[in-house]
């Protein structure tokens, strides 16, 4: 047997006997590693939190790793996942460009909506996936992919507003498409290993595409470096220090042409400030007509209830709600959201109206927010 290594076993010592070699040495991973960095450091806090969102909404421990960042096509994406999976696409309105992707298994999924039901979450491999329980993930996603946008929102010292979720089941690899003009385009994967106390261990991912990765690394780096996209992939270039050298000369040289300032020639005064005195004249425009023609949001309330997230989804055609509010109480009447008036139901012409009954004073209506 010759003693003589194998090219394989060279490359595996070159890379520290890793596994990964391969995965680090990817042809289409051309995503630097400072990039991968700091979209880690991103993907990290504000998955983070949205693993708080969800141990919230099922009363069950999560745990999330530290995230695996890379750089794919969305072709190499689909084609490496399992199905069946759960996709949750939303799309970014304002903060940043682009859009964020939540993937789940589907049977991880099957979990998260059993409990959020009020089960236990167990023997739910053989149960079915139905809009029910689609509903349910799609509610528990929503808020995930919120947090974590609320956390980035934080961490960028802006706003950040995103769409309602698009929700899609992936029951077989024809199903398996991501949404976007260019299968080949680059995105950036964050893969994070997902625990929830026992019933779930496995791989759930974030993707975002390449610009929206860019822009968050251009607003985590700042001033001080930029963003460059190339022919040798993304990273990060420092913007270029100049020399203290170079700049102490021009600090003596303004030194030296600064005047000496003679003690005799300051002179010492009292400070004088504006009349505060209260304006009592009781002409003075008030400049009304400036917002006459801003609209306001009117509406009724007929009655309030508060019910689980179980009873919400266990709602069909002909469910019945019952209301706090009496027949025979006024109804509640709101401008932007504030509580002014209190009215009865009339009918104008075939459509309904509110009569006003009461305008309620300031006292009243700390009174209602209270008994609320």
């Amino acid at each position: 047997m010759s003693d003589q290594l194998t090219q394989e076993q060279i490359d595996a010592m070159l890379n520290g006997g890793t596994d990964d070699a391969s995965e680090a040495e990817s042809p289409t991973d051309k995503l630097s590693q400072d990039v991968k960095d700091i979209i880690g450091e991103v993907g990290n806090i504000s998955m983070s939190q949205a693993a708080t969102t969800l141990s919230q909404l099922l009363n069950r421990e999560v745990k999330i790793t530290t995230p695996k960042v890379r750089g794919l096509t969305i072709s190499e994406i689909v084609s490496a996942s399992e199905v069946p999976k759960v996709v949750t696409k939303i799309d970014f309105k304002q903060g940043l460009v682009g859009s964020n992707i939540l993937m789940i298994k589907m049977e991880d999924a099957n979990v998260i909506a059993d409990l959020m039901m009020g089960n236990d979450g167990k023997d739910v491999s053989d149960k079915p996936f139905t809009e029910l329980e689609l509903s349910a993930v799609s509610e528990a996603m929503n808020q995930m992919i919120g947090s974590a946008s609320t956390a980035m929102a934080t961490m960028f010292s802006r706003r950040v507003d995103i769409s309602p979720p698009d929700v899609k089941e992936w029951h077989n690899p024809d199903e398996a498409a991501i949404d976007m003009p260019n299968q080949d385009e680059l995105v950036a994967t964050i893969a994070f290993n997902m625990s929830v106390d026992g019933l779930i261990d496995s791989e759930i991912m974030q993707v975002l595409p390449l610009d929206t990765a860019m822009e968050i690394a251009d607003i985590m780096v700042g001033d001080e470096a930029e963003v460059v996209y190339g022919r040798e992939g993304v990273h990060v270039q420092l913007a270029e220090e100049p020399e203290a050298q170079a700049a102490e000369p021009a600090v003596e040289k303004k030194a030296e042409e600064q005047p000496a300032v003679s003690a005799d020639t300051v002179s010492v005064q009292k400070p004088k400030f504006q009349d505060l005195t209260p304006n009592n004249d009781k002409h003075a425009p008030r400049n009304l007509d400036l917002i006459m023609d801003v609209p306001l949001d009117f509406s009724v309330v007929l009655g309030k209830s508060r019910k689980t997230i179980k009873d919400i989804l266990s709602l069909s055609t002909g469910s019945v709600v019952e209301l706090d509010k009496m027949t025979d109480e006024p109804l509640e009447i709101y401008v932007n959201g504030k509580l002014i008036a209190e009215g009865e139901v009339v009918v104008i012409n075939e459509s309904f109206g509110i009569r006003i009954t009461n305008i309620l004073s300031k006292e009243q209506r700390v009174r209602h927010l209270n008994k609320d």
